[in-house]
């Protein structure tokens, strides 16, 4: 049973790699996005930040799942 733990655990951590996947994306275009134009870097940098927060949200919801998993199964 400890195993499968592990392997759940592991996988609820998985998120993080998508989330970073996705934030790196979405700054590349931004930063392609501000080199076009210029006098709209305040609003992207606002879409970005926000988009990048929402992102970072789902890894943390993983992290945390993950730590629920560990403390309260196993």
């Amino acid at each position: 049973m400890g195993t499968l733990i592990a392997i759940g655990a592991g996988i609820a951590v998985l998120t993080g790699i998508g989330a970073g996947i996705g934030i790196g994306i979405a700054t590349g275009k931004a930063t392609e996005a501000i080199a076009r134009q210029p006098e709209a870097q305040g609003k992207i940098n606002q879409s970005l930040i926000l988009g990048c927060a929402l992102a970072e949200a789902t890894a943390i919801y993983g992290f945390v799942v993950a730590l629920i998993i560990i403390l309260f199964l196993g």
